[in-house]
């Protein structure tokens, strides 16, 4: 059985941006609300394994980018078509705003903003904490999604780690959000729009050098098609 179609393909990456945003950003108001119970290895954990199960539950069916800036650094390399990107992150913002609003339905007093990322250093450190960060998860999207050398069917674990990893160290920070999609939705819904540029800069930014610089330490000649991702 073939791939499926593109809205089929659009429609996974809109859940799996659903559970990322509900889960992850579920974790945060839960924290804030029961007094630091998660702490940030609680709360990076929780980001870390939704990722690692939306990989395993959607890779095979959309490649599972459920990130904006995964999807353009995948366009830019060739790996992806430019002409269903759109699709793609129009429905990774669609599932993290409905993952939000499903939030603010229980959590009606919008405590932590709803997960929404907020830097705790000035901008322009916040964007290079971001671009960092998600220059580090993209380089190992790429090694996984588009190297048959590397990890395989422990792609999702090796995302969901990098996920976890950047959590831990830049949660703190700026929330680390990694993903414009994942910031987007409780910034809408919670209407907490402070510095949001920053994550939108700093991961399409990072996304693209972490993948550019893959393919350069690699020596990789870009060619299209679809592939998976995180």
């Amino acid at each position: 059985m073939g791939r499926p179609d593109l809205a089929r393909r659009a429609l996974a990456e809109g859940l799996a941006a659903f559970a990322l945003v509900f889960a992850g950003c579920g974790a945060i108001v839960a924290d804030a609300v029961y007094g630091g119970r998660l702490g940030t290895v609680g709360v990076a954990l929780v980001f870390g394994l939704v990722v690692m199960a939306m990989v395993y539950a959607t890779g095979h069916l959309s490649g599972a980018h459920i990130n904006p800036a995964v999807t353009l650094a995948f366009t830019l390399t060739r790996h992806f078509p430019a002409r269903e990107a759109l699709a793609y992150i129009a429905a990774q913002l669609a599932g993290a705003a409905l993952a939000a609003l499903v939030l603010l339905a229980v959590w009606t007093n919008r405590p932590a903003e709803l997960g929404a990322t907020v830097p705790h250093v000035g901008p322009g450190s916040a964007v290079v904490y971001e671009l960092v960060m998600t220059a580090l998860l993209m380089f190992v999207i790429m090694a996984v999604a588009t190297d048959t050398r590397a990890a395989g069917a422990a792609a999702a674990i090796a995302i969901g780690g990098a996920i976890g990893l950047d959590a831990l160290f830049g949660g703190p920070v700026t929330g680390a959000s990694m993903n414009p999609a994942r910031s987007f939705g409780p910034a809408l819904v919670s209407g907490e729009w402070r510095d949001i540029w920053v994550y939108v800069a700093g991961p399409i930014a990072g996304a693209a050098l972490g993948a550019l610089t893959y393919q350069a330490v690699r020596g990789e000649h870009p060619r299209p098609g679809p592939q998976s991702a995180g």
